[in-house]
């Protein structure tokens, strides 16, 4: 007999797990089809920063309290190489315990299946979703396990892979012709929790507190990037110095380094059918403000909320969710695309006007709690 749910979630990376952990915390059905293996945990050992909002997320579902360790990002500082104006944003100032935090995506990763693991949702791993069938009040999804197909129902399915399962979502690609290095580095000064953005002509140079260290993500154009990424270690740190300058003082030591190519994906719609898209199967961003992932946790958490709201079976469930997404999401997409085109060149009448516009938010209180309670929240109705 083919088993139905409320929902199915289909990936289970963090935002799958957490829109499955926040179903389950309503009370609804959920299946999750995951292509790892329960052996194959993940590896990726960098640090990812989260938002204070997506903290009350992760508390609501149930996992913040086990991850470690957790580095709270209580300082912002926003400057541009090669001309003037700089903002900084503060979690006092914002009225908040902090403006974000970094922690480390493997540990992230752990919990989520360790809490999901204990809730009785159906967690299928190493299964391979073949096709999709919609109709108006369920969808049937046939997916492949150990050489056995295999079918399920769900009300409401949700894409939350990545893009990895291959099916047709309509989306827009923009190759930025940039790549970014990722790596830990130490510095002769404490971080004192503080992370910086800096612009430059080639991309935005980030250093964000993590544990003890900063975590680097550096944009550059191609070319330099994958000389700077297998360059020595010295030449490297100076390299970096040359650009950030003397806020951190000097550059120590520097991790192995990691290089990725740059692109934004969009997809063309939130829903397809009774299926909505979550995370990076709806959009993939450029990591200048490091808004991606937070922008996919709050999918997963209207997700759940409409679903719980609506019967699951609603026709209004999955047009419901279209709509609340829709501000926030382009906001999110509008936001990081337009930093990079804005700041990501040597018009020198354009670094006149950033200059003005870091100085003009600096010294305009409203605005400034008006744009960290947008990177902090997103974009409502």
């Amino acid at each position: 007999m083919t088993e139905q749910y409320d929902l199915a979630v289909i990936g289970g990376g963090p935002v799958g797990a957490a829109l499955a952990l926040e179903a389950m915390r309503r009370r609804l059905r959920v299946l999750v089809l995951e292509a790892r293996q329960a052996e194959s945990r993940s590896t990726d050992n960098r640090p990812m920063a989260l938002s204070y909002g997506s903290r009350l997320i992760l508390e609501h579902v149930g996992v913040w309290e086990q991850l470690s360790p957790v580095t709270p990002i209580r300082r912002i500082h926003v400057s541009q190489r090669g001309g003037f104006g700089r903002t900084e944003m503060t979690a006092a100032a914002a009225r908040l315990p902090a403006l974000g935090y970094m922690v480390d995506y493997t540990g992230l990763v752990a919990c989520l299946d360790a809490a999901l693991e204990r809730t009785s949702a159906t967690v299928t791993r190493g299964a391979r979703v073949m096709s999709i069938a919609h109709d108006p009040a369920s969808a049937r999804i046939e997916f492949q396990r150990e050489g056995e197909v295999r079918d399920a129902i769900a009300s409401v399915v949700a894409l939350a892979d990545g893009g990895a399962t291959g099916l047709d979502v309509g989306i827009r690609r923009r190759d930025y012709d940039q790549v970014a290095i990722t790596a830990r580095v130490s510095t002769a000064r404490a971080h004192e929790h503080t992370a910086f953005e800096r612009f430059t002509a080639e991309g935005p140079i980030a250093l964000l507190p993590f544990d003890r260290t900063y975590a680097l993500v550096w944009t550059l154009a191609p070319g330099r990037g994958e000389s700077l990424c297998s360059a020595p270690s010295s030449a490297f740190l100076a390299a970096l110095h040359t650009v950030f300058g003397e806020r951190v003082g000097a550059f120590l030591d520097v991790s192995e380094r990691h290089l990725h190519r740059l692109t934004l994906r969009v997809s063309e719609r939130a829903t397809i059918g009774r299926m909505a898209l979550v995370g990076n199967a709806s959009q993939s961003l450029h990591p200048v403000a490091g808004q991606g992932f937070n922008l996919g946790l709050r999918d997963a958490w209207e997700l759940a909320a409409e679903i719980a709201r609506c019967d699951a079976a609603s026709p209004d469930v999955l047009s419901a969710y279209g709509r609340r997404r829709r501000i926030d999401r382009a906001a999110g997409v509008a936001f990081t695309h337009g930093l990079v085109n804005i700041f990501s060149n040597e018009n020198a009448a354009l670094r006149a006007m950033r200059g003005l516009g870091l100085t003009a938010i600096d010294c305009l209180p409203a605005a400034k709690d008006l744009l960290v309670r947008r990177m902090v929240f997103g974009a409502r109705l």
